[in-house]
C-alpha cells in the first residue's frame, strides 16, 4: 500500500491546547502567593511547590516526545485534559499539603500533555511561527482576564487552581478536530520496507537542537526565577496592593498580546537570529529594572516592558524549535527543556531572593539571559530556513529501501547528498518510461515454436 502522510490538524485546536497547557505558568505568580499566604507555607516551599507543579509539565513533554504519534494527538489530548481537571481540581478542593502537591504534579503533567501536542502539531503546520503566536496570544488574553478577575472573588488557595482546571475543561471540545493514532507505522507489505524506512529517520540537526534546548532552559528559568517572585517585589519592595497588582500583571500581559501581534504581522522579515538575540538582551535590562523597583512606576514600566518583548522572543523560539525538524520531536524536547527551567525558576527566585535580594537577584538573571542570548541567535543563524518536510516524499516503484531513507525529509524527484553538515538537496527532472512488457507463451504455443525450429534446422541442413 501506498504511504499517506496524514494532513496537519487545523490550528484552532492546537492554540486551544496551547493555552490550556501554558495557563499554568502564566498564573504561577498568584499561584505561588497565594499558597504562601492562605497555608501554613514560607516563600521558599511555596515556590518548591511551584517548580513542583512544573516539574510534572516537563516530564510529560519528555515522556511523550517520540509518542505522540504513535498513540494519537486526540487521546493524548484528552489524557492530558482529563488529568489536568482532577488534579487541579484536587488542589483546589482540599487544604492538605499532601493532597495539595499531588494534585499540582498530577494537574502539571496534564498541562505538559497539552503542550506537548500542541507543540507537535505546531511543527507540522505550513506557518509554525504564525501558530505558536496565535497560542501566545490566546494564552496571554486568558490569563490577564484571570488576573483581573481572580483578586475580586476573593482569597484562598484554591481559585488560581480552579480557574486552570476550568480553562482545561473549557478546551475539551477542541480535541474532537484532532486526528487520531497513525497507524502508517506499520509495514505495509510482507517485507516491512516502511517500517525500516520510517525507523531510520534520525533527529536533523543534533548539535543545534541540543544548544537551543540547553539554552532555552536557562532562558526560561531566568524568567520564570523573576516571575515567580514579582508579586513579592510588587507587594514588599514597590508597596503596592493585590488589586494594584492585578491591574499591572494584567496591563504586562495586555503589552505581550501587542507584542506578538506585531511578532505575527512582521513573521520572518527579521529573520529569527535578531528577534531572539536582541530580544533576550532588552528582557535583561527590564528584569534588572523590574527587580530593583522602588514604586509602582518603575514596578509597572520594568514589568509591562519585560513581558510585551518576552512572548515575541519565545514566538521566534518555538518556531525555531519546529523548523529543526518537521516531525516535532526538537519542538517537545526544546519545550520540555523550556518547562524544565521554568520548574526551577521559582524556587531558584525565592533563594536568590533570599541570599541578595531582589535587586541582588535581577542582576544575576539578568547576566544569566544576557550569557544564552548569543548561543540562541547562532542556532537562529546555522538553521537558516525551515526544512522539508517528510510528507512532500513520493514513493515510487522499485527505489531501494537505502534512497527511501536517505530521501525522508527531501522534496519528490530529489536525491540527498549525504556526507555533509547539512542535506544538501539536487532536483533531478521527473522521467517517465513505459512499462515493460513481457509476452509468457503456452506450453502449446512453445512445442509448435520447437517443432518450426526444429524442421528449419533439417530444411537447411
Amino acid at each position: 500500500m501506498p504511504h499517506r502522510t496524514p494532513a496537519p490538524p487545523a490550528a484552532w485546536p492546537l492554540v486551544a491546547l496551547f493555552t490550556s497547557g501554558y495557563v499554568a505558568p502564566y498564573l504561577l505568580p498568584t499561584v505561588v502567593g497565594r499558597l504562601d499566604a492562605h497555608l501554613p507555607l514560607s516563600p521558599a516551599q511555596a515556590g518548591l511547590i511551584g517548580s513542583v507543579l512544573l516539574l510534572g509539565s516537563a516530564a510529560a513533554g519528555f515522556t511523550l516526545a517520540s509518542r505522540i504519534p504513535r498513540h494519537g494527538p486526540r487521546p493524548l489530548a484528552r489524557l492530558g485534559l482529563l488529568l489536568a481537571v482532577l488534579g487541579y481540581g484536587t488542589a483546589a478542593a482540599t487544604a492538605q499539603l499532601p493532597l495539595v502537591i499531588a494534585g499540582a504534579v498530577l494537574g502539571g503533567f496534564g498541562s505538559g500533555t497539552a503542550t506537548a501536542v500542541a507543540a507537535s502539531g505546531i511543527a507540522a503546520q505550513r506557518d509554525p511561527h504564525r501558530t505558536s503566536a496565535l497560542g501566545l496570544l490566546s494564552v496571554s488574553a486568558t490569563a490577564g482576564a484571570l488576573y483581573l478577575t481572580l483578586p475580586r472573588l476573593g482569597g484562598g488557595h484554591w481559585l488560581p487552581f480552579a480557574a486552570i482546571a476550568l480553562v482545561a475543561l473549557v478546551c475539551w471540545p477542541a480535541t474532537g478536530r484532532l486526528p487520531g493514532a497513525d497507524r502508517t507505522d506499520r509495514a505495509d507489505g510482507a517485507d516491512g520496507t516502511d517500517r525500516a524506512v520510517r525507523g531510520s529517520v534520525r533527529l536533523p540537526y543534533p548539535r543545534a537542537g541540543m544548544v537551543l534546548a540547553g539554552a532555552l532552559m536557562m532562558w526560561s528559568l531566568a524568567q520564570n526565577a523573576l516571575w515567580g517572585v514579582s508579586g513579592r517585589i510588587g507587594a514588599q519592595q514597590a508597596g503596592l496592593s493585590e488589586v494594584t497588582l492585578g491591574i499591572v500583571f494584567a496591563a504586562a500581559l495586555g503589552a505581550g498580546l501587542l507584542g506578538v501581534t506585531a511578532a505575527s504581522a512582521l513573521g520572518a522579515r527579521l529573520g529569527r537570529a535578531f528577534p531572539v538575540g536582541v530580544g533576550t538582551a532588552v528582557i535583561a535590562c527590564c528584569v534588572v529594572l523590574a527587580s530593583h523597583a522602588r514604586g509602582l512606576g518603575s514596578f509597572a514600566a520594568g514589568e509591562i516592558l519585560w513581558n510585551a518583548v518576552y512572548p515575541v522572543v519565545l514566538s521566534y523560539a518555538i518556531g525555531l524549535a519546529a523548523a529543526l525538524d518537521p516531525r516535532g520531536r526538537w519542538a517537545v524536547l526544546v519545550g520540555s527543556a523550556s518547562s524544565l527551567g521554568v520548574a526551577c525558576g521559582p524556587v531558584t527566585g525565592s533563594l536568590l531572593a533570599e541570599g541578595a535580594g531582589f535587586p541582588g537577584m535581577g542582576l544575576v538573571l539578568g547576566g544569566l539571559l544576557l550569557a544564552v542570548a548569543g548561543p540562541m541567535a547562532g542556532v537562529a543563524l546555522h538553521v537558516g530556513g525551515r526544512p522539508l518536510t517528510p510528507g512532500s516524499v513520493r514513493r515510487r516503484g522499485g527505489a531501494p529501501a537505502a534512497v527511501l531513507a536517505a530521501g525522508a525529509g527531501t522534496a519528490a524527484g530529489s536525491v540527498p547528498r549525504v556526507g555533509a553538515q547539512e542535506l544538501e538537496v539536487v532536483e533531478l527532472p521527473q522521467l517517465r518510461t513505459r512499462p515493460l512488457r513481457v509476452l509468457l507463451l503456452s506450453p502449446t504455443a512453445t512445442r509448435r515454436a520447437r517443432d518450426r525450429t526444429r524442421k528449419r534446422i533439417r530444411t537447411d541442413a
